[in-house]
């Protein structure tokens, strides 16, 4: 029998090490570089504007998204991952959706988020969730080719 847990954290919080490393690996493996993984402060994920969510799998990290505060009605979700042997199980879909019911509870009314264009399967996520396609941009930061989504919240 499969033990979930949804955990609110912080990036503190040891249980994310496979999450971040395989984050900074997957950045680095289709961009060059993984430093976007360490472009926000930490405080910009926890409350009172922000949030991190982990769902384990019997204590191990399967998946995990956080959101930070974009403007005053918008969060802006970030750091969106499933493990790699735990893909094609909606456990993505199911991370986003509870961020977006978090957000709500916060008093967002939009989640506007990016994915980079080597990542059609993040992409192909959004799309299947209800997200608006926005015109693509190149990062000033990272010189990557960002593509943005937004969705309004009920």
């Amino acid at each position: 029998m499969t033990v979930w847990e949804l955990r609110h954290t912080t990036l503190a919080d040891s249980v994310l090490e496979p999450m971040l490393t395989q984050l900074a690996h997957e950045y680095f493996t289709r961009y060059g570089d993984a430093t976007e993984i360490h472009r926000y402060p930490a405080d910009e994920f926890a409350r009172p504007h922000g949030a991190l969510l982990v769902l384990l799998e019997h204590g191990r990290a399967v998946a995990g998204g956080a959101f930070r505060r974009y403007d005053t009605t918008t969060a802006e979700v970030k750091r969106m991952w499933t493990h790699a042997d735990h893909r094609r199980r909606g456990l993505g879909k199911r991370i986003l959706a509870e961020l977006e019911a978090e957000a709500v509870a916060r008093g967002y009314r939009r989640v506007y988020l990016t994915t980079g264009w080597r990542q059609p399967e993040a992409a192909a996520l959004y799309e299947s969730a209800g997200y608006t396609p926005l015109p693509s941009h190149v990062d000033e930061a990272s010189g990557v080719r960002l593509l943005p989504f937004e969705k309004a919240l009920a």
